[in-house]
Order: C-alpha cells, then structure tokens, then sequence
C-alpha cells in the first residue's frame, strides 16, 4: 500500500490531507462510499461533505446516482496527487524534536 502523501505533525488530519487521503482511496478503487469512510477512518457525515467538495471541484466525478453510489477518480485529480507526491519528494521531512 501507498504512504500517505501528506506528513501530520500532530495526531489530528488537516483538512488538505483528509482530502489527499480520500482521493488516494478512489484512485486505489475504493469507489463506494462506505469502503472510503472505512479505508480514510472518517465518519459519515464528514465523509459525505468532503465527497461533495471533491465532486464539486471536478476532482471526484459521482458515476452512478443510486444507492450506492459511485465514485471515480478524474485527470485533476490525478494531477493533483502526482503534484503532492512531487512536493513531498522535494521537502525532507524531519521529525520534531521533543
């Protein structure tokens, strides 16, 4: 499996790698909503608002309207995760000192 694109510093998930999280789990085919929820460890209503912002930035396209729904991965999408995976490879990520 993939690391997680995105370094926490501490134990709370920014809102920026919630969403790269979400986006790795469609690229890797989890394509259902409940399969996202449980392979990004959100729950449902925080999940269901970051779909929509995804879906609404054309990063996620909503492929079959019926329960359940599906999600697929886009060409921006896409971009954006190469763009990530770029910017962490550039930056040496340290751990903090105590």
């Amino acid at each position: 499996m993939e690391r997680n694109l995105v370094f926490r510093v501490g134990s709370k998930r920014s809102r920026i790698e919630i969403y790269v999280d979400v986006l790795q789990a469609v690229r890797m085919g989890e394509n259902r909503p409940i399969k996202i929820m449980y392979h990004t460890n959100l729950s449902w209503k925080p999940l269901m608002q970051v779909l929509d912002a995804l879906t609404e930035q054309n990063l996620i396209s909503l492929e079959r309207k019926s329960i359940p729904a599906v999600y697929k991965i886009t060409e921006k999408s896409l971009n954006v995760l190469n763009y990530f995976k770029k910017a962490i490879e550039l930056v040496e990520v340290k751990p903090l000192k105590s």
